[in-house]
């Protein structure tokens, strides 16, 4: 309808002005964004309209309007042939003589992005925020709000102090946020050149084999890969992980150990340079004692359960295509 609205005017343009064009707009707008964990904006607006421009002797017109009607957009017309012959006069310069086009443009898009759910839009939201990627300690209250750091001070020493067991459950963990921070759909140029970083450090931490690394590249990788995936948001192994400690009792940095070794493959399926690490990942599973979820005490009945509230996770769609249930079930059997 707005198409033959538009021919219509044309032709009623014709013979008043030397040059004439029109167009019918029409915008859908939405925006939201979080902060530390809360909503921070969410505004839609649509809008339509008509704007014309002329050209009289060598004076240009343009008016708009939001009436899409016959009416409005003849009222757009006149407005805009006033305009034109008001201007001072001038030289009508020639204009490059063309054919007469007619076209129509709309923003191309795969998955039409209003269809997508608010819960879900939050969702990537929050994970690219880190906001809410984490649970609250044991025991917080109900309601206690999440809590974003303004400055973070990190003692190397300190960072990287842990047994040797535990040391390497927590390089495990670090490793799978470089490794999978670096190929999410938000990753960019200096996340991914940190999480790189973080994946040589903790390498070469184990590189003579024996039993005590470098503590101190340990803790710069740990520093690097958690800005890795700060700033690209957690996907597919830490939804799994952080599933396997909620409802299977793992923990943290062993569950982590366990996983990865699996993980980096699912990864590198659907992103070809991920780092493959597996080798190195599972060297600290061993050197964690988590070779195997059964090895940390995770109860093979609990798979189920965790396939089922991990396939529901929105953070799966930053690293397309999101995981469904079987290959989230294939994943933990292997590593259990």
């Amino acid at each position: 309808m707005s198409l033959d609205l538009i021919r219509d005017l044309m032709g009623k343009a014709e013979g008043r002005c030397a040059y004439a064009e029109a167009r019918h707009v029409e915008s859908r707008e939405e925006a939201l964004s979080v902060r530390a964990g809360e909503v921070d904006d969410f505004s839609t607006m649509e809008a339509e309209g008509i704007g014309v421009r002329v050209r009289v002797g060598g004076g240009w017109g343009f008016a708009a309007t939001r009436e899409v009607s016959a009416a409005g957009a003849e009222a757009a017309l006149a407005a805009a042939l006033a305009i034109a012959e008001a201007q001072p006069a001038g030289p009508a310069t020639p204009l490059t003589p063309v054919d007469p086009a007619t076209g129509h443009w709309s923003s191309p898009y795969e998955v039409d992005p209003f269809d997508v759910s608010l819960e879900d839009k939050l969702g990537l939201l929050f994970a690219a925020e880190m906001a809410r990627g984490h649970r609250h300690a044991a025991g917080a209250p109900p309601g206690t709000p999440n809590v974003r750091a303004a400055i973070v001070i990190n003692d190397p020493a300190l960072s990287a102090s842990q047994p040797l067991d535990e040391l390497a459950a927590s390089a495990a963990n670090s490793l799978a946020h470089a490794v999978e921070g670096a190929v999410t759909v938000n990753a960019s140029p200096v996340p991914v050149l940190a999480g790189h970083e973080a994946v040589r450090l903790t390498e070469a931490a184990y590189a003579d084999g024996g039993d005590e690394p470098d503590r101190d590249a340990l803790a710069l990788a740990a520093l690097l890969s958690g800005y890795t995936i700060d700033q690209a948001g957690l996907a597919l192994h830490h939804v799994l992980c952080q599933t396997i400690v909620r409802l299977a009792g793992g923990g943290h940095g062993p569950t982590n150990a366990a996983m990865l070794p699996h993980t980096i493959g699912a990864l590198r399926r659907r992103n070809p340079s991920t780092v493959d690490a597996t080798e190195l990942a599972r060297d600290l599973a061993r050197r964690a004692g988590a070779e195997r979820l059964r090895d940390i005490g995770v109860d093979e009945s609990r798979l189920e359960d965790c396939v089922e509230a991990a396939a529901k996770r929105p953070q799966l769609k930053l690293t397309p295509p999101p995981a469904d249930a079987d290959e989230i079930r294939a994943l933990y059997r292997a590593a259990w």
